[in-house]
């Protein structure tokens, strides 16, 4: 039986969901990870990440300068062993905060506290300079996490350009979180900037509400040389659709001095535009809330007393690289903050394992029995990013290459015979909240019936 969504309701899926018994860690009794019958997500990779610098990333880009480089093909020692796929299902490391403002009985609450969410949905990538695999066409990744309440399933819908959808939904049916990401890269010489395309969809099932928004450029500088380092910067608008607040959030480029690397500022307002919360922090670190008088109040103060700007050194920028700002990674706390949201601590070892989150660490991991029952076009079964987690570059880049290979001849067949791809799981429509061109789940995944999934690996 499908809900409106497309999604399964809570009664059709759970017969198919249970017999999935290797996504449910507390079943499974076997296992290198098996502790006391309890299956341990691991805690680190295979094998630890090699050194970059003997590679020459500008003998690959200099004639790339302005270009979008999603067509452009790129070594696999740049790459970190997930797929953008695998990426994109890290906007659910936070799964708490959502659960939180499910939990809440006013809007302007709820507003803060997904406002929190969308920011810590970018906190994984700070410090995270590998490029994710580019997803290959029909590829999917599909997670489940009982213990966070929710399963996943994305799917790569297009190729050029190349577009991923999402769809995230609460096993106890709280909320849907989806979206489809078209992410725009280019090189300007010294750095690349990342434009997010697309919009997120958080609906909240219990409040009838539904909040939308898109996230912040993205840059990383010093590609050439020099130690990289990455900025979000921008404007960042969430829309409750149902109530008419908005929470305007501005992500703060870095700056002359670098006061404001990783600084987020915005505040929520209700339908007749009053202020109703002020919201401050860094996306790499934490997020509060407070009253909009009493942070003026402060602000004012705080320009009185000079603030900490003597303090400041101004960055330097060379011809061969930008100077990453000395910062202290430590927000301010105003007297009468509430905390939002705070990030969780790193494993000790994430410098050699590509500075992945702990999150992260587990989301290629085949766990026992679970190749039997992902779908053929799972991520987790793609080869080169099989061989290069476990350490074999050299595989790695003879996979990538024959897989490239493989996309390409099936495009001139299909080019030939004039046949139309045929997505599996998603479909082309109209985002109903936004009016924009959205692609939509169209139910069916876990049915776990894979017999015309295309074979991409």
């Amino acid at each position: 039986m499908l809900s409106p969504s497309g999604l399964e309701s809570d009664d059709s899926c759970e017969v198919s969901f249970k017999d999935a018994l290797v996504f449910d860690s507390k079943r499974v009794t076997d296992g290198s990870n098996q502790e006391n019958g309890v299956w341990e997500r691991r805690k680190t990779l295979p094998a630890e990440m090699i050194s970059r610098h003997n590679f020459s990333v500008w003998s690959i880009l200099k004639k790339c300068i302005g270009m979008e480089l999603s067509k452009i093909a790129m070594p696999v020692v740049f790459n970190e062993p997930l797929s953008f796929l695998q990426r994109i299902s890290e906007y659910m490391e936070h799964t708490n905060l959502i659960h939180k403002a499910c939990s809440l009985s006013d809007s302007i609450d709820r507003m803060q506290v997904v406002a929190a969410f969308a920011v810590s949905a970018v906190a994984s990538q700070w410090e995270r300079t590998g490029k994710p695999f580019n997803p290959l066409l029909g590829e999917t990744y599909e997670l489940t996490r009982e213990d966070e309440g929710y399963r996943l399933i994305s799917e790569q819908v297009s190729h050029h350009p190349p577009i991923s959808a999402f769809h995230a939904q609460s096993l106890k049916q709280e909320f849907e979180f989806h979206g489809s990401i078209y992410p725009k890269l280019k090189f300007w010489g010294k750095s690349v900037e990342a434009e997010p395309k697309g919009i997120m969809t958080l609906e909240l099932l219990k409040h009838k509400e539904v909040y939308t928004w898109t996230n912040p450029m993205c840059c990383v500088h010093n590609i050439i040389l020099g130690k990289l380092w990455i900025e979000q910067y921008g404007t960042v608008e969430i829309v409750n659709h149902r109530t008419g607040d908005k929470c305007v959030l501005n992500f703060k480029p870095c700056g002359m001095f670098g006061k404001e690397l990783h600084k987020v500022e915005g505040h929520i307002q209700d339908k007749s535009k009053k202020k109703r919360r002020v919201i401050y922090g860094k996306w790499t670190e934490c997020m509060y809330s407070m009253d909009p008088k009493v942070y003026e109040a402060y602000k004012k103060s705080d320009k009185k007393t000079g603030g900490d700007s003597k303090k400041l050194k101004p960055i330097i920028a060379t011809e061969e690289s930008d100077e990453m700002p000395e910062v202290q990674e430590t927000v301010t706390v105003i007297p009468g903050s509430a905390l939002l949201w705070r990030i969780l601590p790193r494993p000790a070892d994430s410098a050699q394992m590509y500075n992945f989150t702990s999150f992260a660490m587990t989301l290629n991991e085949l766990e026992p029995g679970m190749e039997r029952l992902l779908a053929p076009t799972d991520c987790r079964l793609r080869p080169d990013i099989r061989a290069m987690e476990n350490g074999d570059m050299d595989s790695s880049s003879t996979e990538k290459e024959r897989l490239e290979e493989k996309q390409r001849a099936s495009r001139r067949e299909r080019s030939v015979d004039e046949e139309e791809w045929s997505t599996s799981w998603f479909q082309l429509g109209t985002n109903p909240h936004t009016g924009a061109e959205d692609w939509l789940y169209t139910g069916g995944y876990f049915d776990r019936n894979y017999t015309d999934c295309p074979s991409i690996y």
